[in-house]
C-alpha cells in the first residue's frame, strides 16, 4: 500500500514538474520580445499615423529594468513572444506603490484626471521604461543637473503651458536666476525645481502641506541654508511667520522666487541700491501696514533722502543701505538688545563704515525727516527749511520781478558801442573770477547729482559716486582757498583795499534803487547815476562773501562729520545739512537770475559784458553805466539810466 503511494506521489511530481516547465518553455524571453522589437522599422498604425515600436537592445539592456527584469514582468499580460492583442498600458504602481501614491496627489495627476492631456506622468520626467537610467547616472533625466532641462520639455515650451492656462516665465526666470546660472556652470548643489517643489507629490503653494506654502519656504530654503534660516527664525521677520501672520515676508518675498540673483547682481530686489527702494519699501511704505503693525511708514523715503540713500541712488556700493544698520536676516526690534540698532550697539554698527565715531555721534535720529520725531535735530532742520523756502521765495521772486522791469526798458533801448577800451578787472581779479566760476559750477553739478540722481544732468555726468565725491571735496577746497586768497587780497593788494573800499555800502544806495525802479516804471524821466559799483555789484559782492563762508563752514562739517559729529551735539550736522542744500539753491538762482542777466542780457552789458573774458568794457559804455566814477575821466554828470 505504502509502495502504490509512493508511486502517485511520483507520479504527480513528475506531472507538476512537467506542466512547469512547458509554461515556462512559452513564456517569451527578452531576446524573444528583442526579436521583432529590436527592428527599428517596425511600427503600427494609430490614428492614421505610424507609431514606432522599436525598442533600442542597447539601451534596454543598459537600463534600470533591462539589467533587472524582463519584458514579461511589466508586460504581464503577454503570453507568448507572438502575441496578436496589443498589450495593455504599464502601470509603474506595480512596482512603485508607494511614489504612485504620492503622485496621485500632485498636481500633475490632478491635472491628467481632468483631462489635460498635457500633464506629465511617470514617462514624461522619468523617460521611457525602455530606457530607464537610475538619478545617479549623469545621462538620467531626473539626474540632478538634468532636472531642470526636463522640467523645462513642458514648462519651458509657450504652446504646451498656454493650453493649461499657464505661462513659461517662471521657467525662463529660473534659467537667468543665481540657481539657474549655478546648474549651467556645473555645480551639483545648486538648487533645482524639485529641491523646492519636490518630486513626485508636486502641490500648489495654496496648499498647506507644499513646501512652497509660504509659512513652509523658510524650512525649504533651509535644506540648502541652514545657516541663513536659524538667523530668520529668530527675526522679527520669523517670529511673525511663527505667529502665522501672512503679511509677513519670507524668503521668496525679499528675494525673489524663480528670479533669485545674486546680491551684487544690480537686478536683484536685495542689491545695495534696489533694498530701500523696491523691497524694503514694499512694506515699510505701505499706509495699510504701518497702521496695522503701528510703525512708520516713511522709513524708506527718509532713508532715500539722505546722503546714504542719495549715495546709493547714484551708484555707490559701499554706502550703507537698509541691511547694513538693520542686518539682513537677524533683523531685530531696536528694543531687542541683540538688536544691531539696539542703542547699546550703535557705536559698533556705525563703526563698521565711520570708525572713531562715538556715543554723541550717534545719539539723533537717523531718519531725522520723520514727521512725527520731535529731537532738536529735526525741529532745526524744519525750520531751516520754511526759512530758506521762504527767503527763496521772496529774493528770487523779487530779482526776476527787478530784471523783468529793466529788460523790458532795455528791449526799448537803442545799444550803442564805443571803441576806446578801459580796464574793469585786473589780471589778478580775472584769474580770481574764473577760479570761483570753475569750482562754483563744479560744486553746483556735483552737488545736485547727489541730491536728484534721477535727474538728467546727473546722468549725462557719468560719474560713479565715488568719483563725484572726490571732485565735489576738490572744487569744494579750491572754493575754500580762493575765498582765503581774496581776503589777503583786499588786505595786501592796493587794489584789494580800493575794492572794498569802493564795495561798502551807504544809504545812497537805497535812494538809488528806489530811484531806479521808479525810471524804470516810467515814473521819473532820470535814472540814478552810480560811481565805481552800483547797488546791484555791491549787493551781489557782500552776499557772496557770505555765502562762501556760509558754504566753506557747513561743507567742511559735513566732510569731517566723525570728527563734528562727536565734537558738538548729532543735530548740527542735520541743520548743517539743511544750510549746506538750501544756501546751494539760493546761491544758484541767484547767479542764473541776477548775476547773468547783469553780464549777457542788461542794456549796459551791450549783448555782454566781455570784462569778465579780458577784464576791459567800451569806455562809452562804462561812463554810461559808471558816470561817477572819478577814476575816469571825462565822465558824464548827466549820463543815462543805468541798473
Amino acid at each position: 500500500m505504502k509502495k502504490a503511494e509512493s508511486r502517485a506521489s511520483g507520479v504527480l511530481l513528475i506531472f507538476i514538474a512537467f506542466s512547469f516547465g512547458a509554461w515556462a518553455a512559452q513564456k517569451p524571453t527578452n531576446d524573444d520580445c528583442l526579436a521583432c522589437h529590436g527592428d527599428a522599422t517596425l511600427s503600427k498604425e494609430v490614428g492614421g499615423k505610424p507609431l514606432s515600436l522599436y525598442v533600442s537592445p542597447e539601451k534596454f539592456k543598459a537600463s534600470i529594468h533591462g539589467s533587472m527584469f524582463s519584458c514579461v514582468d511589466c508586460h504581464t499580460d503577454i503570453k507568448n513572444s507572438m502575441h496578436e492583442a496589443t498589450p495593455a498600458k504599464v502601470n509603474c504602481a506595480q512596482c512603485h506603490q508607494d511614489q504612485q501614491a504620492i503622485y496621485d496627489r500632485s498636481l500633475h495627476a490632478k491635472a491628467i484626471a481632468a483631462g489635460n492631456k498635457n500633464a506629465a506622468s511617470c514617462v514624461d520626467c522619468h523617460g521611457s521604461p525602455h530606457e530607464l537610467l537610475p538619478a545617479s547616472d549623469a545621462n538620467s533625466k531626473v539626474n540632478h543637473a538634468n532636472i531642470p532641462k526636463t522640467c523645462g520639455t513642458c514648462h519651458g515650451q509657450k504652446f504646451v503651458m498656454e493650453t493649461s492656462g499657464l505661462s513659461t516665465q517662471p521657467f525662463v526666470a529660473y534659467q537667468d536666476s543665481v540657481h539657474g546660472h549655478a546648474v549651467a556652470a556645473g555645480q551639483n548643489g545648486a538648487a533645482v525645481c524639485t529641491d523646492c517643489h519636490g518630486s513626485h507629490e508636486i502641490l500648489p503653494a495654496s496648499d498647506a502641506k507644499s513646501s512652497i506654502f509660504k509659512f513652509n519656504v523658510p524650512t525649504t530654503c533651509g535644506k540648502c541654508h541652514d545657516g541663513v534660516k536659524q538667523q530668520f527664525v529668530t527675526s522679527i521677520h520669523g517670529q511673525a511667520i511663527a505667529r502665522g501672520d501672512w503679511q509677513a515676508p519670507v524668503c521668496t518675498d525679499c528675494h525673489g522666487i524663480h528670479a533669485i540673483k545674486s546680491k551684487g547682481d544690480p537686478n536683484s530686489a536685495v542689491s545695495a541700491q534696489n533694498l530701500a527702494q523696491a523691497t524694503c519699501a514694499h512694506c515699510h511704505e505701505s499706509v495699510r501696514l504701518s497702521r496695522e503693525f503701528g510703525f512708520d511708514s516713511r522709513k524708506a523715503k527718509t532713508y532715500l533722502a539722505s546722503y546714504h540713500g542719495l549715495a546709493s541712488q547714484l551708484g555707490s556700493a559701499v554706502v550703507a543701505n537698509c541691511a547694513s544698520c538693520h542686518g539682513a536676516h537677524n533683523i531685530l526690534p531696536s528694543s531687542d538688545q541683540r538688536s544691531t540698532i539696539n542703542q547699546a550697539n550703535l557705536v559698533a554698527t556705525c563703526g563698521k563704515c565711520h570708525p572713531g565715531v562715538t556715543a554723541k555721534f550717534v545719539a539723533a535720529k537717523v531718519h531725522v525727516d520723520q514727521a512725527i520725531s520731535e529731537d532738536r535735530g529735526s525741529l532745526g532742520v524744519r525750520w531751516v527749511r520754511r526759512f530758506y523756502l521762504m527767503t527763496i521765495l521772496f529774493v528770487i521772486g523779487g530779482m526776476l520781478l527787478h530784471n523783468l522791469l529793466v529788460w523790458r526798458w532795455a528791449a526799448l533801448h537803442e545799444r550803442r558801442q564805443g571803441e576806446p577800451q578801459v580796464e574793469r578787472m585786473t589780471r589778478n581779479q580775472r584769474w580770481q573770477h574764473w577760479t570761483l566760476l570753475i569750482s562754483f559750477f563744479v560744486l553746483v553739478i556735483t552737488g545736485f547729482a547727489l541730491k536728484y540722481p534721477d535727474s538728467g544732468f546727473a546722468a549725462a555726468l557719468g560719474m560713479s559716486e565715488r568719483v563725484r565725491s572726490i571732485v565735489h571735496r576738490i572744487a569744494g577746497a579750491v572754493l575754500i582757498g580762493s575765498g582765503i586768497y581774496h581776503l589777503m587780497y583786499l588786505f595786501v593788494w592796493r587794489e584789494g583795499r580800493s575794492l572794498v573800499r569802493d564795495m561798502l555800502p551807504s544809504l545812497d544806495d537805497l535812494t538809488a534803487m528806489q530811484a531806479n525802479v521808479l525810471f524804470h516804471v516810467g515814473k521819473t524821466k532820470r535814472g540814478p547815476l552810480f560811481g565805481r559799483f552800483s547797488y546791484a555789484e555791491k549787493a551781489e559782492y557782500w552776499a557772496l562773501l557770505w555765502g562762501t563762508i556760509i558754504m566753506g563752514v557747513t561743507g567742511t562739517m559735513l566732510w569731517a562729520k566723525v570728527f563734528f559729529g562727536n565734537l558738538l551735539p548729532r543735530w548740527f550736522l542735520d541743520v548743517a545739512t539743511a544750510i549746506h542744500f538750501y544756501e546751494a539753491v539760493l546761491a544758484t538762482l541767484a547767479i542764473l537770475v541776477w548775476h547773468f542777466y547783469h553780464v549777457f542780457f542788461h542794456h549796459e552789458a551791450h549783448n555782454m559784458n566781455w570784462s569778465w573774458w579780458d577784464g576791459k568794457m567800451p569806455l562809452s559804455h562804462y561812463r554810461e553805466a559808471h558816470p561817477l566814477d572819478p577814476n575816469v575821466a571825462g565822465q558824464n554828470p548827466e549820463g543815462g539810466p543805468t541798473s
